[in-house]
């Protein structure tokens, strides 16, 4: 099946959850028009105390739609919008995609920069949830699964089934880390 859009969410407010819209609109370098997170420079409250000038490279948040049916399996119940994303999507691997990547939705375009890093706030939304999307393999390594961020290079609107096209960097490709 082609990569789509299963929901679109935003907030005005700076809080957890993010309603569910019927369309987003997409703002060239600025993230999602109304949205709590929309701006040139940080707009996460524990990066702006941290430093107010730095450039957001988290505008718009990317849930696929299979951690949710993932989380439901183990007894959460979870539904689109409520983990913070912007965009739930499904048949596309997110998490797999290279920084740089740049996905379409119609004229609107993404460009991922990183993996979001859950903090403590996913297990005041739900209490053990932190432990299903954020795990350490074999290895010792730290493997995020909560989504992926990104930046809006080309401003649109944005809805649920719209199709998603996946476009690759030049090589070589980085994996994604937490931004």
């Amino acid at each position: 099946m082609p990569s789509r859009v299963v929901a679109v969410h935003s907030n005005a407010a700076h809080g957890f959850s993010k309603s569910t819209r019927e369309s987003i609109t997409l703002l060239e370098g600025l993230g999602v028009e109304g949205d709590a997170h929309c701006g040139a420079t940080v707009q996460h409250r524990s990066r702006v105390a941290a430093d107010p000038s730095q450039p957001n490279v988290r505008q718009v948040h990317l849930i696929h739609g299979e951690l949710l049916d993932a989380l439901s399996e183990n007894g959460h119940t979870v539904a689109p919008g409520d983990l913070g994303e912007n965009v739930t999507t499904r048949d596309i691997d997110l998490l797999g995609l290279p920084v740089g990547a740049r996905l379409r939705f119609g004229d609107a375009v993404v460009t991922i920069t990183g993996l979001r890093n859950p903090c403590q706030q996913i297990n005041d939304f739900q209490s053990g949830l932190l432990k299903q999307v954020v795990r350490t393999d074999e290895e010792g390594r730290v493997i995020r699964l909560a989504g992926v961020m990104g930046i809006v290079s080309r401003g649109g609107r944005v809805a649920a089934g719209d199709a998603i096209d996946i476009e690759l960097p030049p090589p070589p490709h980085f994996p994604l880390t937490r931004v």
